[in-house]
């Protein structure tokens, strides 16, 4: 069970947004990830619940960022209800989308994990739906993801399997690259990785 901390930042002036205390575990029903992030001056700003079933598809989303919340879940595409910090008022969406995104690494593992890409130059295209802070806006995104390669690298727990992604936002035409071993982010714009207690887990 993977146990760590991730910094968030800006990706364009590296602004500290906030760190991401995380566990995450693989079970025989899929994979299951929670975080409770804090602000850079130790303020409680969120939390994330994440649970994927064994084709990587998202059978429970709860986010918590300043009072507001949203509970998902992968239904008819995806569907979600978005509750205001008053909790008078809750909107309910829907889109024919195959999960859900946001700023927590858990959704780079999530959107990877659905993919199941294996290394080539084509790349695959898949449409999310994206909780943006600070007040969990829902917005629909195509994305395209291709794996560029995978490297095992020596450790002294035995050898890490890294997967080299590359990401592009069919928007805006704008590409990036994000490493993941197992259910852990290594690196991706605005993602560092500060602290692992145990290795990631290896999905089956």
């Amino acid at each position: 069970m993977p146990r760590g901390r991730y910094s968030l930042h800006d990706p364009h002036d590296h602004t500290p947004l906030a760190e991401e205390h995380f566990q995450c575990a693989t079970g025989p029903s899929g994979w299951r990830y929670v975080s409770q992030l804090i602000t850079p001056a130790g303020d409680h700003h969120g939390s994330v619940d994440l649970a994927l079933d064994e084709l990587g598809r998202p059978i429970r989303l709860e986010l918590h960022a300043a009072n507001w919340q949203v509970r998902g879940a992968a239904i008819d595409g995806v569907t979600w209800v978005r509750t205001d910090p008053t909790g008078i008022h809750a909107t309910e969406g829907n889109v024919r989308a195959h999960a859900f995104t946001g700023t927590s690494p858990a959704f780079l593992v999530a959107t990877a994990r659905l993919l199941r890409l294996t290394p080539s130059g084509s790349a695959t295209r898949v449409r999310l739906v994206a909780f943006t802070d600070p007040v969990l806006a829902p917005r629909t995104v195509d994305q395209s993801w291709a794996l560029l390669n995978t490297e095992a690298h020596a450790t002294d727990n035995g050898p890490l399997t890294v997967d080299e992604y590359q990401v592009t936002a069919l928007d805006t035409g704008e590409q990036h690259t994000v490493h993941i071993s197992g259910d852990v982010v290594l690196a991706a714009p605005g993602i560092e990785l500060e602290d692992l207690e145990t290795p990631p887990s290896v999905f089956p």
